[in-house]
């Protein structure tokens, strides 16, 4: 079976998007392929940033970079809150997220291709740290 291959439209506007993420120091950037898994889009990069306004600055950064660059206007839900941002840039979704919403969300479990139930959140999601949340919580109501 012949290897497929992506356009090369889309191998350079991924790597425009991943640049433009390294640039201003996104973390945990994850590209997944999505060629012949959805009919979305042929990859979704995956990115966080340490807050609101680092995932916002992001979101701006890719939306000016993918269109100075002429890849035209892209669309954008998210921004007004910037908890998690999704850029629909065509062939490349990116999803920018700061790390506990993306940890809550964990959308690599449901999209790698290696996905198995005994690998749930092994990389994002730290028990400890959410059952302190909720003692924080439970001692705020007494």
């Amino acid at each position: 079976m012949p290897s497929s291959s992506e356009p090369s439209s889309t191998v350079s506007l991924k790597e425009l998007i991943i640049g433009a993420l390294e640039d201003k120091k996104a973390e945990d950037i994850t590209e997944i392929n999505l060629h012949g898994k959805s009919s979305i889009a042929d990859s979704m990069v995956i990115a966080s940033g340490r807050s609101n306004r680092q995932v916002a600055a992001l979101a701006d950064h890719i939306l000016q970079t993918v269109k100075d660059n002429g890849f035209g206007s892209c669309k954008v839900e998210g921004l007004e809150k910037a908890d998690w941002v999704l850029i629909d840039a065509g062939d490349i979704i990116v999803h920018l997220f700061r790390p506990e919403v993306r940890a809550f969300y964990n959308l690599e479990k449901m999209w790698m291709p290696d996905f198995t139930p005994d690998k749930v959140g092994n990389a994002e999601y730290h028990p400890e740290s959410s059952s302190e949340s909720s003692d924080d919580s439970s001692d705020l109501q007494s």
